[in-house]
């Protein structure tokens, strides 16, 4: 037994999780330090959390006259410590489960995470914390806060009581199963989803009457992953392919593309596994969870952490609606009509999963150069050349390779260092790009070339990363996205992506990967003209049944599907 014990000491005292890193240790990170790892964290932090209640507590009962900075340092900042180091360990472990799974992995993080969800809910329902940021909002000192720390103290405040701090006892404890229940509902969700994708990421197409029209760049990339799937012998030109479900709209092959189409839209609600159910349980606890709340239902709760209103929000829709609406219809007519010119046999039955690829073929002839044509001008390489500069130039910012500054999970992983205009570092980031056979998320590249749809992926995400590593926000509580409205904190990435369609900066990306020649003019702004051909019916395919719509749903459930609103 003292062996065992003292076994277990020396594990915990080893758990790279539990080490101080400026940078997580994603080379020595396994499995095996999960478990130990995040329940020793989760101790140290809730002893952390009750001397911090204890010391408010007095303060609360015998007011001290404590300055508002003092006040300050002596409650946020270890609230902060506390909420950044458990972000910090487990967003760790959730990124490698996103970038380097395995069965090990995911049954470790499965049995802890009800333990971190319970932590956090005890965190955020902290009658405690909430009675102190109160009484900080209702100071006579609160107009001496900075706007940060008001923002800091609004937020917090609106958290605890989402998350239940008001409520009495019996009632928060039914509102910690529904947050258990949704969490674990949630990953299942993105579970079966990924398990059923993975049905046709692995089937074989063999018969090259299935990938007749793909250009030789795609074939390549078919037959790169029929390798990746052990298939050593696979090539472009005699196969064998794998063919993913987002595929479907470059197939000319028609059969093919309806079986890929049905399969990718009742990807995981037909068949073994389907998430019909889960669903329906998310929607019924979604909307048990807001009348504990004391709300009508799961869209007024949402709508609390956004800029816009239910009524604003449906608006807008609709809006968009109607002004996609009609020119989709001519664009309709038009596809129709083209496709009767090229002799296209579904031209007088024209489907769902004919219309996106009869736009990209419309698009392809009604420019100089094609996709095909493109791909080389668009590796990654020049891509992120372009990036950066942009960025240089937008910001003043200077970004560095520094591989050897951190471990990474993979050799392919690049580690980056951002400067400011001094050359002092300001941030750092991980660009991960390539798929694997195994073990990572489904990613933006499988080779180091590709189309414009992907330079467009690239600029958005990147949007995302210079949100939070250009902040100057030194309350880390609202630095990054947050204390921004989840809505309001896409501007950053919109903004980055409209820069794809600069002529100029367009230019500067478009350069032959191996020549390193720059494409000609003519067909760069060529080539952005025709980008929007036939943009209505895309933008009512993807903009209107967005998410926030999804979200307004006023679940019934005594109706066998809900209305959208």
């Amino acid at each position: 037994m003292a062996a065992a014990a003292s076994f277990d000491e020396e594990s915990i005292d080893d758990n790279p999780l539990l080490q101080d890193f400026e940078f997580p240790p994603f080379d020595v990170l396994q499995p095996k330090h999960i478990r130990p790892g995040i329940r020793e964290l989760l101790k140290k932090l809730e002893h952390d959390l009750i001397e911090l209640e204890f010391s408010v507590e007095l303060f609360l009962v015998e007011p001290l006259e404590l300055s508002m900075e003092a006040l300050w340092t002596k409650f946020v900042l270890p609230l902060e410590k506390i909420v950044n180091r458990l972000s910090l360990v487990w967003n760790t472990v959730i990124q490698l489960k996103l970038l380097k799974d395995s069965p090990e992995l995911s049954s470790a993080i499965e049995e802890v995470q009800p333990e971190e969800v319970k932590f956090e809910l005890r965190l955020n329902q902290s009658k405690t914390n909430y009675n102190a940021f109160k009484a900080i909002w209702k100071s006579h000192d609160w107009e001496t806060l900075s706007d940060a720390r008001k923002r800091v103290v609004e937020c917090q405040m609106i958290n605890a009581i989402l998350n239940g701090v008001e409520l009495e006892d019996n009632k928060r404890e039914l509102l910690n199963k529904i947050e258990q229940d949704l969490t674990r509902l949630s990953q299942k969700f993105v579970e079966n989803v990924t398990e059923d994708k993975k049905k046709f990421d692995e089937k074989l197409i063999i018969d090259k009457n299935h990938v007749v029209g793909f250009a030789p760049t795609f074939l390549e990339l078919f037959a790169q992953r029929a390798m990746f799937k052990g298939h050593e012998n696979a090539n472009a030109e005699n196969g064998p392919w794998i063919l993913t479900l987002e595929d479907c709209y470059y197939a000319e092959n028609r059969s093919l593309r309806e079986e890929m189409f049905c399969v990718y839209i009742t990807c995981a609600s037909a068949g073994v596994p389907d998430n019909t159910k889960i669903i329906d349980d998310i929607l019924k606890l979604r909307l048990e969870k807001a009348k504990l709340l004391n709300y009508k239902n799961y869209a007024e709760v949402s709508m609390l952490t956004k800029v816009a209103t239910l009524e604003e929000a449906k608006e807008l829709l609709e809006k968009l609606r109607s002004a996609y609406y009609n020119v989709a219809v001519q664009e309709l007519e038009y596809i129709k009509r083209f496709c009767k010119e090229c002799d296209a046999q579904e031209a007088d039955d024209l489907k769902f999963w004919d219309l996106f690829y009869w736009i990209n073929v419309v698009r392809d002839v009604s420019c100089t150069i094609s996709e095909e044509s493109m791909a080389p001008y668009l590796s990654l390489p020049t891509v992120l050349d372009g990036l950066f500069n942009l960025t240089k130039t937008l910001f003043g910012i200077n970004i560095e390779q520094v591989d050897h500054l951190a471990s990474v999970w993979h050799d392919d992983v690049k580690f980056y260092c951002v400067k400011d205009s001094s050359h002092n570092p300001i941030a750092y980031f991980y660009l991960d790009p390539y798929a694997r056979p195994y073990g990572k998320t489904r990613s933006t590249w499988m080779t180091g070339i590709f189309g414009r749809n992907r330079v467009v992926t690239v600029f958005h995400e990147f949007g995302h990363s210079l949100q939070h590593m250009l902040t100057k926000q030194d309350e880390s509580l609202f630095a990054g996205i947050q204390g921004i409205e989840l809505d309001a904190a896409e501007f950053s990435y919109q903004f980055m992506e409209k820069w794809c369609y600069h002529k100029n900066i367009f230019m500067g990306i478009a350069k032959h990967y191996e020549l390193g020649k720059s494409l000609n003019e003519f067909s760069c702004f060529n080539f952005l003209e025709t980008n929007g051909l036939l943009g209505s019916i895309e933008r009512l395919n993807q903009e209107v049944p967005s998410k926030p719509l999804a979200e307004m749903t006023v679940y019934n459930p005594a109706m066998p599907q809900a209305p959208p609103y």
